[in-house]
């Protein structure tokens, strides 16, 4: 019997035409073309795209600039004419759609019918939910729009846990969310969306890893996923820095602060082979850059192609392969670190 985790690449193997097959090797090998000569070479278009439906959120976790309503870029809803005009431009050669960025993407009065266009064009499309929307239409709808992947963020398997990181939020919304689409996956007899729990360490949960384990089997979703947190304030250590040392980004000193794991290498795979987009069509390096700091380009005045080519681009990508310490959002990224657990 097939695993879940095997149709699930399955799934994404089978989308693959010649064009994104083509796209991924000039990509990757432009990459380390790039790193060996300390220049950037780029010789195809993004693999993975990320759009942002939507900055709004329900739920005011800390560390999240959604939740703390401080973002210093303008904020609002994703334009349906906008997104077919990304998805036009890189459906081709591009292979992976993340409907997510910064938000929560069920806000978005049309999120399910976004997905249904993307799903038409045959790109494998994922998204991240906190899953308080996850009502039995949506859930019908969610199914039924053909989206390959949903990633339900779980923080804890009681309320008092749960609400501890995941501020204003209800478990049993989250769990009733869970239930609908496991139910309507059976109902249409879909092996999609391939349903996942992220469970983001800190210390009020981590003693519940066991639990969330259990829960997930009870639940019947495709797979536990732990990942580590990144923290903002962490040099003088937070209070949402786990204890168990493999699922927290930071290591103490031996002065009594912390700092980042890993190193700050002069190399970043992202600036490669992905791109995001925030709802108003302003193309960022990462998901690091929350706040829009570093736009490359607006894909209201220009194409995607021609952003992603530029010399803007080009000067940022050539600044990460010699002084990657100069760049801001670098400073807390998990580019060469592990981020799961």
């Amino acid at each position: 019997m097939l695993t879940p985790q095997f149709t699930d690449s399955f799934n994404w193997f089978k989308k693959l035409t010649f064009l994104r097959l083509r796209n991924l090797f000039l990509i990757t090998t432009s990459y380390y073309v790039s790193l060996w000569f300390k220049k950037p070479v780029v010789w195809g278009t993004p693999v993975s795209i990320s759009i942002e439906p939507t900055t709004s959120c329900n739920l005011r976790c800390p560390e999240c600039p959604s939740g703390l309503r401080s973002f210093s870029r303008a904020t609002g809803m994703l334009e349906v004419d906008l997104f077919k005009k990304i998805v036009n431009q890189s459906y081709k050669t591009a292979s992976y759609l993340l409907l997510y960025f910064q938000g929560e993407p069920y806000l978005h009065p049309k999120f399910t019918e976004l997905v249904r266009y993307a799903a038409r064009k045959r790109l494998y499309t994922a998204t991240s939910t906190n899953a308080h929307y996850l009502t039995d239409e949506n859930a019908r709808q969610t199914v039924a729009s053909g989206l390959d992947r949903l990633i339900i963020s779980i923080d804890g398997t009681t309320q008092e846990t749960y609400q501890s990181y995941r501020v204003g939020g209800k478990l049993a919304k989250v769990m009733e969310g869970t239930r609908n689409i496991i139910a309507w996956k059976k109902k249409l007899k879909s092996t999609t969306p391939y349903v996942v729990f992220q469970f983001l360490v800190v210390k009020p949960n981590e003693h519940q890893i066991e639990e969330i384990k259990a829960l997930g089997k009870e639940l019947g979703v495709d797979k536990v996923a732990f990942k580590t947190a990144q923290l903002y304030d962490y040099k003088q250590g937070n209070s949402l820095m786990p204890t168990i040392k493999k699922y927290s980004r930071y290591k103490k000193l031996p002065d009594g602060t912390y700092a980042f794991k890993n190193k700050l290498k002069n190399q970043c795979w992202k600036m490669w082979h992905s791109s995001v987009i925030t709802w108003n069509g302003s193309v960022v390096p990462c998901c690091f850059d929350k706040d829009a700091a570093h736009q490359q380009g607006s894909l209201k005045e220009h194409s995607l192609d021609k952003i992603w080519g530029n010399k803007k681009y080009d000067a940022f990508r050539k600044q990460l392969l010699t002084n990657r310490k100069s760049i801001d959002i670098c400073q807390n990224c998990t580019e060469g670190t592990k981020v799961w657990g």
